[in-house]
């Protein structure tokens, strides 16, 4: 059993700590000391924010972020801006979580939990996980065919086939896996730079839509998709993930080091998020701008939106900018889609697989539905399995969530590091909206 420096990391769990999380790039990144410069401590913890990020604009957010934009304008910009202010909360608690106890977000269940219960618990993070893998194989086959013509079900098969690519990298050293993330990640966000400005939005509708309103939660339809929304901003499996990669770099294992390595995994994550926060916002804007109230409402599918984004804004390069992000998001999110299958499977069952292996099973669960429903109802089928994919994350994240405010706000586990009153509060509080706004959507879906 590795060593550890705190009582807390063992002494509140039922099982004692029993191997490193992603163990082959374990504390493989060093970092300079407490006493270092910011910028050089920044520089040194500056990675897994963006890996997180990536998760927060796939393919999947883009779905219910233009569903959001064409049909209620720029109402449910609120819901993402709430989102990423959940998102940058969770995140945090989940590099803490990594940091002081030496464990990720798995690791952490099967310790904490009886064995029945982190079954349950895995194979719904899976589920999570093929959903997520779902959103990926769709995205990146609709833009291999906005690009290239590629037929979808082609292009569906075609993504099974990155797990090559990813596995080359992933030999190749973590800091390879985050610079790559990194470009794609300033890729997309120069593309919709780019679409924000030639939509050119109505500005002050635009800020009226970052306040909250009622109707959000009122209007059934509306509720759908700010529901759909929360799924694909807040990822369960990011949880997971993050809590692993931030132990990729090599911390004193003391005090005043892991205080280090938590102010500044934060700073990482925040930043990221807001990157994040603007391509999402930047779809649904762009989505408002070009086809709420011109007759384009029920655009809500990525292969429409990209035939009238040109026709409608009259700017040549809107369309092909569109599909270029949308097929690097699909490919960032499958980096860290394999990275999270990985830790999740590692994490709550003991075992380990074939990178290879575990990514194949994986993407197989995604692409043989993404295949059937491609074949059979074409690109509106994908469009309308994209928002129910998220719909399912967003159903998953409370098994997430949960866990992780339970244990960094339990003293036994984190010593020291324990979340403040506060943190807990709005933890909870957090928690407490997600698990309503999930049981209302069903209570409804139910109903109708």
């Amino acid at each position: 059993m590795p060593k550890t420096t705190q009582s807390a990391v063992d002494t509140g769990w039922r099982h004692p700590r029993r191997a490193n999380s992603l163990s082959e790039v374990y504390a493989s990144i060093k970092v300079p000391g407490v006493n270092a410069s910011f910028w050089r401590k920044l520089l040194a913890f500056w990675g897994p924010g963006l890996m997180v990020a990536v998760g927060y604009m796939d393919p999947g957010n883009w779905a219910t972020d233009l569903a959001g934009g064409s049909r209620f304008g720029y109402t449910l910009l609120s819901v993402v801006l709430i989102s990423n202010l959940f998102a940058m909360l969770l995140q945090h608690l989940a590099a803490k979580l990594g940091i002081v106890t030496g464990r990720d977000l798995a690791q952490a269940c099967r310790d904490h939990y009886s064995r029945p219960v982190s079954l349950v618990l895995w194979f719904l993070c899976e589920v999570a996980i093929a959903a997520c893998d779902l959103a990926e194989v769709i995205g990146s086959a609709i833009a291999l065919n906005l690009l290239f013509g590629l037929p979808l079900a082609w292009g569906v098969v075609l993504t099974t086939l990155d797990v090559l690519v990813v596995l080359y990298f992933q030999n190749k050293g973590f800091r390879i896996i985050e610079s790559i993330v990194a470009g794609l990640t300033v890729l997309i966000f120069g593309c919709f730079v780019y679409e924000i400005i030639v939509s050119r939005p109505d500005w002050v509708a635009l800020a009226h839509g970052l306040v909250p309103r009622p109707q959000v939660v009122t209007n059934p339809g509306m509720l759908y998709v700010a529901i759909g929304i929360l799924g694909a901003t807040v990822m369960p499996h990011n949880l997971y993930l993050h809590s692993s990669i931030v132990q990729t770099r090599q911390i004193e294992q003391t005090e005043p080091g892991k205080r280090m390595a938590i102010k500044f995994a934060t700073i990482d994550s925040t930043v990221a998020l807001f990157l994040a926060f603007f391509v999402n916002a930047a779809i649904l804007v762009t989505a408002a701008a070009t086809f709420h109230g011109k007759g384009y409402e029920n655009v809500a599918d990525i292969a429409d939106a990209h035939k009238l984004l040109t026709p409608v804004l009259g700017a040549g390069a809107a369309s092909a900018l569109f599909a270029v992000a949308l097929l690097a998001s699909g490919q960032n999110s499958t980096l860290t889609g394999t990275l999270a299958g990985q830790i999740v499977m590692e994490g709550f069952l003991d075992i380990k697989l074939r990178p290879w292996l575990r990514r194949l099973i994986t993407r197989l669960v995604a692409v043989v539905p993404a295949l059937v429903v491609t074949l059979i109802y074409g690109e509106k089928g994908t469009g309308q399995l994209l928002v129910l994919s998220q719909v399912i994350l967003s159903m998953q994240l409370s098994f997430a969530v949960v866990p992780l405010v339970l244990f960094t706000s339990s003293r036994a586990k984190m010593g020291v590091f324990v979340n403040h009153p506060v943190v807990k509060v709005l933890a909870w509080a957090v928690s407490a909206i997600i698990i309503v706004l999930n049981v209302y959507l069903l209570w409804q879906m139910a109903a109708s």
